[in-house]
């Protein structure tokens, strides 16, 4: 994956090296699975950090304010993914159900993991914003999501599921 695909979605054709059922020998690397994740960590970031500040600002309930960033960050996840299938040319239909395809697994997992470390430590969820443990929890939990969700991205991959789907939409 290009620099240009991780800021800008998936709007060119060389975006993934994988397409297993024509038998890539990429189909599955690591690298694709680093990728795929990557672009699935950026939309989740952006949810998921607006959450975190709207709820810690509002000063929600630790609850509330772990729905509020989950939420937007499968919003975000998907908006990114459909971004890119419908500049392919797919109707909002069909570009809804490829993100679907392709990111509610990867984004399960890593909402899973950084709010598990944002809750996991202490004083981090009531740190406030201008607090260097709310904002280093927050990368840290970033970090440890995209370590843990890259292998599931990759068996995905491998098996034509997750991102591969996606790819199928750039031809």
């Amino acid at each position: 994956m290009s620099h240009e695909h991780a800021q800008h979605g998936h709007d060119h054709h060389d975006r993934h090296d994988h397409h297993p059922h024509q038998g890539h020998a990429g189909a599955g690397s690591w690298r694709n699975a680093a990728q795929a994740t990557l672009h699935c960590l950026t939309g989740c970031a952006v949810g998921e950090i607006l959450g975190l500040v709207i709820g810690t600002a509002l000063g929600l309930h630790t609850g509330a304010t772990v729905l509020l960033s989950v939420l937007l960050a499968f919003v975000f996840g998907y908006a990114l993914t459909m971004r890119g299938v419908l500049r392919a040319g797919l109707d909002l239909r069909g570009a809804l159900k490829v993100a679907l395809a392709a990111d509610t697994v990867s984004i399960v997992v890593m909402e899973l993991v950084d709010n598990g470390v944002m809750v996991g430590v202490p004083g981090a969820m009531d740190a406030g914003l201008d607090s260097l443990l709310f904002w280093s929890s927050l990368a840290f939990s970033l970090v440890v999501a995209f370590v843990l969700t890259v292998p599931v991205n990759r068996w995905l991959i491998a098996r034509g599921r997750g991102h591969a789907v996606v790819h199928a939409h750039h031809h």
